[in-house]
């Protein structure tokens, strides 16, 4: 069974006073809707403020070194996250790849050091608007997923969660259609199942790009759809409220 699930990413935004209110209004929003589990991937100065002042919601980073300790100047170790109880790190996003380079690599490099140490990578996977114009839509998508299937184990993937985010929808305000998102959802199913059924049964497929109140309960209807992840809207505890909401209940394992 797949319980959905709805992850707020902050990106750099916030300070201790407006995180402060957004904490108190969050914690309100889990306790009215149980039905689906909540997380938020926080800048990794507020972890330990956050961590001190959220309750019945999971919390994580945004990114991880690859690397355990060392001369990585700048870089946070899962070791460091662990010691404030974080449970996600987000890999791979777009703006990683795009903005700094990121490899399908160095992504799955970073999903195997999280999920070794227990915690749950959500591993980001996504085509700009050339390559779906192109028709290279899906050789794209299985680059990126695929070395992420072979470089960690059965158990390893267990603890992990992918996340199809169109880069040509993320902070544009626009939306993959519906039926775009299920088909790649499907599409990115398909592929785990060629690698194992049962991990494909259970392995949650979750949409991040433009998900908003407006269109939250069309997108998490989906067959194939697990939850969503949630950048501005994020940080409006209003409006992840009310995404929140519209999350549907237990899914069930495909056939």
């Amino acid at each position: 069974m797949r319980k959905q699930i709805i992850i707020g990413n902050w990106k750099m935004n916030g300070s201790l006073l407006s995180i402060k209110s957004l904490c108190e209004l969050l914690n309100q929003v889990a306790r009215a809707h149980q039905h689906a589990d909540m997380a938020v991937c926080v800048p990794h100065v507020y972890l330990p403020y956050v961590a001190e002042n959220i309750k019945g919601i999971g919390l994580g980073v945004q990114n991880i070194s690859q690397y355990d300790n060392g001369a990585y100047t700048g870089e946070v170790s899962v070791s460091m996250l662990k010691d404030f109880n974080g449970e996600y790190v987000i890999v791979g996003h777009s703006e990683r790849r795009a903005l700094f380079a990121e490899t399908n690599q160095d992504v799955a490099l970073k999903a195997k050091k999280v999920t070794e140490a227990g915690l749950s990578a959500i591993v980001c996977v996504g085509e700009t608007l050339s390559e779906r114009t192109s028709g290279t839509l899906r050789e794209v998508l299985k680059h990126q997923l695929q070395i992420v299937l072979d470089k960690l184990t059965l158990n390893q993937l267990r603890k992990t969660i992918i996340a199809y985010e169109p880069v040509w929808a993320i902070g544009t305000g626009l939306a993959a259609t519906a039926s775009q998102v299920q088909e790649v959802h499907a599409y990115l199913r398909s592929i785990v199942t060629n690698f194992h059924v049962e991990l494909a049964q259970d392995i949650k497929i979750i949409y991040g790009g433009s998900l908003k109140p407006s269109n939250a309960n069309e997108l998490l209807s989906l067959a194939d759809v697990d939850g969503g992840l949630i950048g501005g809207a994020s940080l409006s505890a209003k409006d992840f409220g009310e995404i929140v909401k519209q999350a549907k209940p237990t899914k069930y394992s495909i056939n």
